[in-house]
């Protein structure tokens, strides 16, 4: 059968710079099964999810629902439900969790404040406090969005679960169907295509050690996709690997060529030239439509460091 992501593979399309963007990720557990668009056509309350669209719009916050890795049985009983914010900026990266009976306190929420990066709203607004559990692994496995998403990301989510890996869960839409299995990491935000549940186990290590991993990354979340290119072409000229250590400080210019800084904690400053193109042959950039594209891509021409002045005593 060919799908998408088939296509995609046997193109070696590059994934660099197609990862969503979200300065944070807002988490809410719901049980059951998926439509297209999970958060009003789900067991969610549909006003509940136009009204969490709308308050999120324009903020900087992306909401997502998650599930647990394996049957998908709901019977719309009360229940507690898992919560996660998670701030995605360098300098000020957290990851707050909470449990809720009722989601609609979801809409007491700060959504502004949440996007700049201020945990107090959630903490407040749902008890929520630090996550003091291992990162969480997201895998897209929703097939009513394109099915690569299920037949490739549910059998990685089971699997990772079935292993020992801990926060393990499916995750309605992370973008990038072609790149299936796709997998976002929290807290730092970096997420990933093609995944393997031996390259995940890896990430979530290294994740744990304050790093990232290059191979396989589409990018980190909180950048717009000129800086996610910048940012990763940066990390692979300097060898860095720290998470924390580069930030997207500038971007000049507009489609299709911009002009990014990148910032090294330590002072260092990198000029990045971005063009966007198209990548080609033309192919389906979704299963389920018999249009072809060329989807948009981000290449980098040119990494150039900047002189840093010497210290003065």
């Amino acid at each position: 059968m060919s799908t998408c992501s088939t296509a995609s593979r046997q193109l070696d399309e590059p994934m660099a710079a197609t990862a969503a963007t979200a300065t944070t990720w807002l988490l809410l557990e719901q049980p059951g099964p998926w439509g297209a668009k999970a958060l009003t056509s789900s067991h969610l309350d549909p006003a509940l999810g136009r009204a969490l669209d709308r308050a999120a719009r324009g903020t900087g916050v992306r909401i997502a629902l998650i599930r647990r890795p394996g049957r998908h049985a709901d019977r719309r009983t009360q229940s507690v439900r898992h919560v996660y914010a998670a701030h995605t900026v360098p300098g000020n990266v957290w990851l707050h969790s909470a449990m809720t009976a009722d989601p609609e306190r979801l809409l007491a929420l700060d959504f502004a404040a949440l996007g700049m990066g201020d945990h107090d709203t959630f903490d407040a607004a749902l008890q929520g406090g630090p996550h003091t559990g291992d990162p969480l692994a997201l895998v897209c496995t929703n097939g009513k969005r394109d099915q690569c998403c299920a037949l490739l990301g549910r059998p990685l989510a089971a699997e990772l679960a079935a292993s020992g890996v801990q926060d393990v869960w499916e995750v309605t839409h992370l973008g990038g169907h072609r790149f299936s299995p796709t997998l976002l990491v929290l807290p730092f935000g970096y997420a990933y295509g093609r995944a393997e549940a031996h390259a995940v186990k890896e990430i979530l290590h290294r994740v744990g050690e304050g790093r990232m991993v290059l191979e396989g990354c589409r990018g980190r979340t909180a950048w717009e996709r000129p800086g996610q290119a910048a940012e990763l072409a940066v990390r692979e000229t300097a060898r860095e690997y720290r998470a924390d250590a580069l930030s997207v400080v500038r971007t000049d210019g507009s489609a299709p060529r911009w002009e990014v800084t990148v910032a090294h904690a330590d002072g260092r400053r990198w000029h990045v030239a971005v063009s966007q193109g198209a990548a080609l042959p033309p192919r389906p950039e979704s299963c389920g439509t018999s249009v072809l594209g060329g989807p948009t891509r981000m290449d980098v021409t040119a990494v150039r460091e900047l002189a840093t002045a010497p210290l003065t005593a």
